[in-house]
């Protein structure tokens, strides 16, 4: 396998045979400039798409690749974005998961790798779409886990939940929280849980972004109002905006991947996106 890794700190092929070098800069007007040593005929890109510079850069790349004589192309996007942004709310908004999507559908790869994506309608918008589910990163979290209980942050994750459920052989109760925002705002105004005791078993809830964190240290706080022992947050992006200073007051572990970045601490445990993909 030929590999490109446009993203230094992320290599989601560590057992490649071959590796294309890229030089990458952007010029002081702001253009993001790629240069590659490749004349290959098939090669398998990973990028994270964490700007515009990230997005423009693989642009770039596939142009550079084509015109070098590559005839297949692959990629692997750990975290694809504006999948969060999968409908038109109000008059004056773009579709802006369909805009991403295109830019990807115009490199014309053969297959497209994306992992534990937030919205199906991206699965629908990307073409030779492969889904890389959170399955792997989750048993790997429990496998020595036992009499715990797995927690659903929201009626969205809820069908996620009950996949990974049935993949881990799990036969005891979900615990369904749910939310209720203001619609003028977005803020969380209250928050709901299915249980009134959680007997101190060990809970972790599961999902696919956490961002600033908010509806998950709400969760949390409920949580150990109702008796629950150690609660850990499973989420397959860890992004972490605002930082681990709050979180750290109310969820005792986190278990995330590297598909955003690779900081860890002693509350953020990331897993290598290596050990959970198979090509």
């Amino acid at each position: 396998m030929t590999t490109l890794n446009l993203s230094p700190d992320f290599n989601p092929f560590p057992s490649a045979s071959t590796s294309i070098h890229a030089d990458s800069f952007v010029f002081s007007g702001g253009e993001v400039h790629v240069k590659l040593s490749a004349n290959v005929a098939k090669v398998f890109i990973s990028i994270r798409l964490n700007s515009s510079n990230d997005i423009m850069k693989l642009l770039l790349a596939v142009d550079a690749l084509r015109r070098s004589g590559t005839k297949s192309i692959s990629v692997v996007i750990p975290y694809l974005p504006y999948a969060r942004q999968d409908r038109v709310m109000v008059d004056g908004e773009p579709l802006s998961i369909k805009v991403m999507c295109d830019l990807i559908n115009g490199c014309g790869f053969d297959q497209v790798m994306v992992f534990d994506v937030h919205s199906e309608v991206s699965l629908a918008l990307l073409n030779n779409c492969k889904l890389i589910n959170n399955h792997d990163l989750v048993k790997q979290v429990l496998k020595e886990k036992v009499d715990y209980l797995l927690v659903s942050p929201d009626a969205g994750a809820l069908k996620k939940i009950y996949k990974v459920a049935e993949a881990l052989g799990y036969t005891d109760d979900i615990v369904l929280c749910n939310k209720v925002r203001d619609v003028s705002n977005g803020r969380i105004k209250k928050l709901t849980v299915d249980h009134d005791d959680l007997e101190g078993k060990d809970c972790f809830i599961i999902d696919d972004i956490c961002d600033g964190g908010a509806t998950f240290i709400g969760v949390a706080k409920e949580l150990k109002a109702r008796n629950a022992g150690r609660v850990s947050l499973i989420v397959s992006h860890g992004i972490m905006s605002k930082g681990e200073e709050e979180l750290s007051q109310y969820i005792d572990q986190i278990y995330t991947t590297d598909s955003i970045k690779d900081t860890s601490s002693s509350l953020i445990s990331r897993i290598q996106l290596s050990n959970l993909i198979e090509y």
